[in-house]
């Protein structure tokens, strides 16, 4: 339902914005303004996309946790997305997520949510009986040496 409220009001906020902007500047300017903000936003997600790139080669090979630059080249590049798609309201959107002190406060929003969830978390599977159990009564499994190294690089 809140995808469908976005689909709805971002696009009416970016017509009532052209206008209201486009009426005071002109048709040319507000059209040379939003191109420019393309170009713009281009060349910056291109050049901290390729910083987010090294950064996450860079802990691929110290062995360390790629969760931070991953999050950070996808919220770049959805920056890059905002920032192609014309209007001003995307694009304020989009330069912000550009910014890293809000992609890093993004972050840590994000990971409280996730582990605030993760502590009443449960499924439920089927077992080879075709009976279901809960997560919360199943037996834990093995430790292998690689889920063990998968689970210590969880934040």
């Amino acid at each position: 339902m809140w995808l469908f409220v976005l689909f709805v009001t971002v696009p009416i906020i970016e017509i009532a914005l052209f206008i209201q902007i486009g009426g005071e500047i002109g048709l040319l300017s507000t059209l040379g303004i939003v191109i420019a903000t393309a170009f713009l936003g281009t060349y910056l997600v291109r050049k901290q996309g390729l910083s987010a790139l090294s950064q996450l080669k860079n802990n691929v090979e110290t062995l360390e946790s790629p969760i931070a630059p991953l999050a950070h080249g996808i919220m770049i590049l959805l920056a890059g997305a905002l920032l192609l798609t014309p209007g001003f309201f995307t694009d304020a959107f989009g330069f912000s997520l550009l910014v890293p002190n809000i992609r890093i406060w993004l972050l840590e929003r994000v990971k409280q949510r996730i582990l605030n969830s993760r502590n009443g978390f449960s499924f439920t599977y089927a077992n080879t009986m075709g009976a279901n159990r809960s997560s919360q009564n199943a037996k834990p499994m093995r430790q292998t040496p690689r889920s063990k190294a998968f689970t210590k690089s969880l934040p």
